[in-house]
């Protein structure tokens, strides 16, 4: 029987000067993670860097369901707005992949 998931995928073409500080804020133990982790239903972060454009860089946030996800944003808005304030300067271009729900055995 397959388990589904609810996945939102972001990919991120991240400034040089700043890609250190961007690995650390939405890397595997980031502040990201860290925020995430305070919500209901949230269940991992993948994080991938680009192998010929080390610059960029792809998220998948994975929740129990679609309805987590919303409910973190809405709960803990102020700190979500808060800190992806702080992170805008680190990147040239973010855009959402898109929500997928993601089905594993």
């Amino acid at each position: 029987m397959s388990k589904k998931i609810f996945v939102y995928i972001w990919e991120y073409q991240v400034k040089e000067e700043f890609r250190s500080e961007f690995e650390k804020i939405y890397g595997p133990d980031g502040d990201w993670v860290r925020l995430f982790k305070k919500a209901n239903g949230y269940v991992s972060t993948d994080f991938y860097q680009d192998i010929s454009d080390t610059n960029r860089f792809i998220t998948v946030d994975s929740w129990d369901t679609k309805k987590d996800r919303d409910n973190f944003r809405e709960k803990f808005s102020k700190e979500f707005e808060l800190l992806d304030e702080h992170c805008e300067s680190f990147t040239e271009e973010e855009k959402i992949i898109g929500d997928f729900n993601h089905y594993s055995n």
